[in-house]
């Protein structure tokens, strides 16, 4: 039987039981490959074959693992907690359908039960709101930084 061939490298295609580089894998998941290694930080679960000098293997099942966290967090609003929450549950060890999240597992507002709209101001207002702050806390403490150091003859 002839295999196809990858028709961006010219390469034959590897079978679906052939393990993936993390350039392949993140190719196949629409993600950079910093996010794949940060993912292997966040959820345990993803333990890809390391060979010599680091070089990483993802089995298909990692994969199939990768695929299903990539869609709690970004098609499903899930946040990193909450998909961790998931996979401790064993949430992911079947093709079924996900529980439904929690409030502390998405990342913005639900409604309320009634489908009214939501008191809140919309998420991207609470969010801008919030990084202003952020920022202006930070550079309160740069400046802070810059006058001790400025006092102390630096």
């Amino acid at each position: 039987m002839i295999q196809g061939s990858d028709p961006e490298t010219g390469r034959p295609a590897k079978s679906a039981a052939a393990f993936r580089t993390i350039s392949e894998v993140a190719q196949e998941l629409d993600v950079p490959q910093h996010v794949l290694r940060f993912w292997e930080t966040k959820f345990t679960q993803v333990k890809p074959l390391k060979r010599g000098g680091g070089r990483r293997y993802y089995r298909p099942e990692d994969v199939v693992l990768l695929r299903r966290i990539r869609q709690c967090l970004y098609q499903d609003g899930y946040t990193i907690k909450g998909v961790q929450r998931l996979l401790r549950e064993g949430a992911f060890k079947s093709d079924a359908a996900l529980p439904p999240a929690s409030r502390d597992d998405l990342e913005l507002p639900l409604r309320p039960a009634g489908g009214e709209a939501a008191a809140a101001p919309p998420a991207e207002e609470t969010l801008r709101t919030t990084l202003v702050d952020v920022l202006r806390e930070l550079e309160a403490l740069r400046d802070q930084l810059r006058h001790d150091l400025l006092r102390r003859g630096r």
